[in-house]
C-alpha cells in the first residue's frame, strides 16, 4: 500500500500513528508531496478527486480518502479494534471533534500563508480559534474518563490535534484553563508512536 502524505499534515499524522500502533507500518511506503488549497499536488489529485491527503493506495481496489475512512480501513485490517463495537460513537464523535479542531488549525495556517496581506481576516482567524477553543473546552469537560481509558482511534485522533496545536499555533496557549487535558496530553505524547511521528518545522 502507498500512502499519499505530507509529514506537517495532522490528518496524516493520525493514520501514521495508526500504522505505528498496528504494527502496519513496514505494509506501507509513503509518498510524501508538497500540497496546498492553491497548488493540489498531482498525486494528491489523481488519488483523491478533492485533490486532499491522505490519501491511502491498495492493491486490491481504489484508493481510499479521507483520514477517518483510512484509520477505520487500517483497523479493520489489522485487527487492531481501535473501534470498538461498545463505544463506537463515542470513539466516532471524539473523532469528529478532533478533526474538526485540526480542520480549523489548518484554515488558519492557509488564512496567514496563502491569502495576499490584504485579503486576510482576522475576525475569521478568530472565529476558527473560537471553535477550537469550544472543542477544548468540551475535551475538558466531558471527556477525560475516555481520554484515560483503553486506546482507540479518539485517543490517536485528539492526541495529534493537540500536537498540531502545539506546532502551529503554541503561542494561543490551548493548555491554559484546561490542566486534565493538558496532563492527558503530556503523557500520550510520550508514546513511542507520537514520537515517531512528530513534525519538524
Amino acid at each position: 500500500m502507498q500512502l499519499i502524505s505530507s509529514p506537517l499534515s495532522p490528518f496524516v499524522r493520525k493514520v501514521r500513528v495508526l500504522l505505528h500502533e498496528t504494527g502496519l507500518a513496514d505494509q506501507v511506503t509513503e509518498i510524501p508531496v508538497a500540497t496546498t488549497a492553491l497548488a493540489t499536488a498531482p498525486e494528491a489529485m489523481a488519488a483523491n478527486p478533492l485533490g486532499k491527503i491522505p490519501a491511502l493506495m491498495r492493491n486490491d481496489g481504489p484508493a481510499i480518502y479521507d483520514s477517518r475512512v483510512i484509520c477505520r480501513y487500517l483497523d479493520a485490517k489489522a485487527g487492531a479494534g481501535l473501534y470498538p463495537e461498545a463505544q463506537l460513537w463515542e470513539v466516532l464523535t471524539l473523532e469528529a471533534t478532533a478533526d474538526g479542531i485540526m480542520e480549523s488549525g489548518v484554515l488558519m495556517v492557509y488564512e496567514t500563508r496563502l491569502r495576499p496581506e490584504g485579503a486576510r481576516s482576522e475576525a475569521w482567524v478568530e472565529a476558527q480559534w473560537a471553535k477550537i477553543a469550544r472543542a477544548l473546552d468540551a475535551l475538558e469537560q466531558r471527556w477525560m474518563s475516555h481520554l484515560s481509558g483503553p486506546l482507540d482511534m479518539g485517543q490517536i485522533a485528539v492526541a495529534c490535534a493537540l500536537g498540531y496545536l502545539d506546532f502551529r499555533h503554541d503561542a494561543r496557549g490551548w493548555r491554559q484553563g484546561r490542566p486534565a487535558l493538558a496532563a492527558w496530553y503530556d503523557g500520550f505524547a510520550a508514546r513511542d508512536s507520537m514520537t515517531a511521528t512528530a513534525p519538524a518545522a
